[in-house]
């Protein structure tokens, strides 16, 4: 077991960024990314079929032999991730939006939320914001329409530009000084977030956190690879590669990408 790969799985090309940072910690570790990017974005879906698509998910992962399971998805884990925990063996990671450091950071005592209506909904939100965050002011924010734009590749139109100052700017005026990003997806418009943010604006998300706790569970556990065997990087899509290419093609890692029915 110890060879085998880290499964990750998300809503779509989000959970790249959650990726990235278990690479960067274990590059000696075989990964299998999913990306479920023909039901993107997961956020506007009940709970019901977000529990089904996480189900048929870590089925996939697990027929091709994953040791642990990373659930790099915001609304999949606060809506699904009891569900997995009970009814699969493996150990199962999972994200949410990292509230608890920027409650306790904030000097401002205003804290932004930028996430989907699936993670902002989940009683596991709601029971982390009133446990850390009870004597903050929260300011929560959907992000409608991003998701589909970051998965079109539309990360700098002007489109993008327009939704994120409409979301955006209600958080300034109130004084936030955190931004929480609470989807895997929104990492991948700091770039933007940074130029429209007062300088003095902290974004955090949970990526690095989650690398972490993955390394720890495996080393815990004795799944740590220690052999000799290079790893293998895979990424598995359900929808058109090109867009997966175009995100994975300045990372220097030899990498199989592949569209694949699930």
């Amino acid at each position: 077991m110890n060879a085998n790969p880290i499964g990750i799985f998300d809503s779509g090309l989000g959970g790249l960024s959650v990726w990235e940072a278990l690479y960067d910690l274990m590059p000696e570790e075989s990964m299998l990314y999913l990306a479920d990017s023909k039901y993107a974005p997961y956020g506007h879906r009940p709970q019901s079929e977000i529990i089904q698509l996480s189900i048929k998910n870590m089925d996939y992962l697990l027929e091709k032999g994953c040791k642990i399971v990373v659930v790099a998805c915001n609304t999949a884990t606060t809506n699904a991730i009891e569900i997995l925990r009970q009814s699969y063996s493996v150990p199962i990671i999972g994200i949410e939006p990292a509230i608890k450091p920027a409650a306790l950071n904030s000097k401002t005592g205003v804290v932004g939320v930028l996430a989907t209506r699936g993670t902002l909904a989940s009683s596991l939100f709601t029971k982390t914001a009133a446990l850390y965050a009870k004597d903050r002011k929260v300011i929560e924010q959907y992000g409608d329409g991003l998701v589909t734009l970051i998965e079109a590749g539309e990360m700098q139109s002007d489109q993008m530009h327009q939704l994120l100052l409409e979301y955006l700017n209600p958080m300034i005026s109130a004084g936030i000084d955190y931004l929480v990003l609470g989807c895997t997806h929104y990492s991948f418009l700091r770039p933007q977030l940074e130029e429209i943010l007062p300088k003095q604006v902290k974004i955090i998300d949970a990526a690095n956190a989650v690398a972490k706790q993955t390394r720890s569970i495996l080393e815990k556990q004795n799944l740590l690879n220690q052999g000799a065997q290079r790893p293998t990087l895979r990424f598995y899509t359900n929808k058109d590669i090109s867009v997966m290419q175009r995100f994975l093609q300045a990372h220097p890692a030899d990498k199989i990408i592949q569209q694949v029915d699930f």
